[in-house]
């Protein structure tokens, strides 16, 4: 009795949130507030840009501070829907520091469930600095955001990326505040045309907790590059204040920033942490990016996905799929395989730079396939090696050395004219290539060269 008695009033609610849901035509980002608390509307905003301290002033904000709600806007209603088309936010990021958050706060947050977002976009200025939080996080449930565009800036140091460190680890010789973009912990969310462009040390999109069924489709994520040459150029700063001291060990085995290398200023464009299950992107682009998909420890389906001017490209665990998708190695390795049971098919962009690259793609596990082709049919004149039975470096620093490690039962289809290295903790594994094998130190292994 009381089971139907719950359902009976379960469906009288939501015949009662149908009929009053309204059509809404707001202006000011004090209605946006007021109606992120409340579910069942569809609400229209006026296009235009909107200044966040007009609404969360300073009197506002000390007050947030003192009741220790460190959030801009919280959307804890559902089943609403956001009409932004040409909504500007822009966020003096100097509130984050009246504020004091603690780290790893966010400044938009989505609670509430199956909810649309279409539109908007969120433009960081000003001078000041987050202590670790994100532009936006998505925690509720089947949410779908569409056409979101952040701008993210407001971390400390920048300019170095994760040269000195990248935030609680004892190796660290700079301390860091990291701002990052758009964080996903709800099941269900749909990401479809969002675009981070970063001036900032931080991820751009980033999944956390373990969600499930988590989709990209059309997102793009962009930082800025900049050469280790120039880092040494400096004569003041933070890095001239710690002798350019770094936290990874370069491949001489000392701890310093070494001329050669272009580093990114941010973290990574797509990055998964823990096991989340059923993780889709498609038709997604990271530019100029730490990582471009850092996917390690997941089973993910990544297709007709691009990476431009990465430090590494993409970075893969057990179980993933990589359909068509194609990369360069202008500034660093385009494929790390840290995993088993993957299938992977990559083109291989024939963009080159000065700068040191020292391998194509590594792979270690058991039951991979891996084909890569050139792109066009056309060979990088730079040959980089393709290193079976070998671990990214360490923290996936392109400075770093690299170790080996077993691979089993490899299959290697390379088109791309490259050379092939096999080490010695490789074996029962078939390699067909048309590179030429310049070590082969494995077992049982059968050489196909074309």
């Amino acid at each position: 009795m009381k089971t139907i008695l719950r359902a009976t009033l379960f469906g009288l609610l939501l015949v009662s949130n149908i009929i009053e849901a309204k059509d809404i035509k707001i202006n000011s980002l004090k209605e946006l507030a007021k109606y992120a608390a409340e579910s069942g509307n569809t609400i229209t905003m006026a296009p235009g840009v909107y200044q966040l301290t007009d609404y969360l002033t300073r009197d506002i904000v000390e007050n947030q501070r003192i009741n220790k709600e460190y959030q801009y806007i919280t959307f804890s209603g559902s089943n609403n829907i956001f009409n932004l088309k040409g909504v500007e936010i822009q966020v003096d990021t100097e509130i984050r520091t009246w504020l004091k958050p603690p780290i790893h706060s966010d400044e938009f947050l989505v609670m509430g469930s199956n909810n649309t977002f279409s539109g908007l976009t969120i433009r960081c200025v000003g001078n000041g600095t987050s202590p670790g939080g994100t532009v936006l996080q998505v925690a509720g449930e089947a949410n779908v955001l569409r056409d979101i565009t952040l701008h993210v800036a407001g971390s400390y140091p920048y300019g170095y990326g994760d040269l000195f460190g990248k935030g609680k680890q004892k190796e660290t010789t700079v301390k860091h505040r990291k701002h990052s973009g758009l964080l996903v912990t709800g099941d269900e969310t749909k990401l479809y045309g969002c675009k981070i462009f970063s001036r900032s040390f931080g991820h751009c999109f980033f999944i956390q907790q373990h969600p499930k069924n988590v989709y990209f489709e059309n997102c793009y994520a962009e930082g800025e590059v900049r050469s280790t040459d120039e880092v040494l150029a400096e004569t003041s700063g933070p890095a001239f204040d710690v002798s350019f001291k770094t936290w990874t060990q370069n491949r001489e085995g000392e701890y310093v920033v070494t001329p050669g290398y272009m580093k990114s200023l941010c973290e990574d464009g797509f990055r998964t942490y823990g096991t989340c299950e059923n993780i889709t992107f498609k038709n997604c682009t990271a530019k100029n990016t730490r990582g471009g998909f850092e996917l390690r420890f997941n089973k993910a389906h990544v297709e007709n996905c691009t990476t431009i001017g990465t430090e590494r490209g993409y970075w893969i665990g057990d179980n993933t799929t990589m359909i068509n998708c194609k990369g360069d190695a202008n500034y660093g390795p385009l494929l790390f395989v840290e995993g088993s049971n993957v299938e992977v098919e990559l083109m291989v962009d024939s963009a080159e730079s000065d700068r040191k690259v020292h391998s194509l793609i590594t792979v270690l596990g058991d039951n991979n396939k891996v084909v890569l082709k050139a792109t066009d049919g056309k060979k990088r004149t730079q040959e980089l090696p393709i290193l079976v039975g070998y671990t990214p470096p360490m923290h996936g620093e392109s400075m770093s050395p690299y170790s080996q490690a077993e691979v089993n039962k490899l299959h290697l289809i390379n088109q791309t004219g490259m050379p092939v290295s096999v080490g010695q903790m490789v074996s029962n594994c078939t390699i067909e290539t048309n590179g030429e094998v310049i070590k082969n130190k494995g077992k049982n292994n059968q050489i196909l060269e074309k």
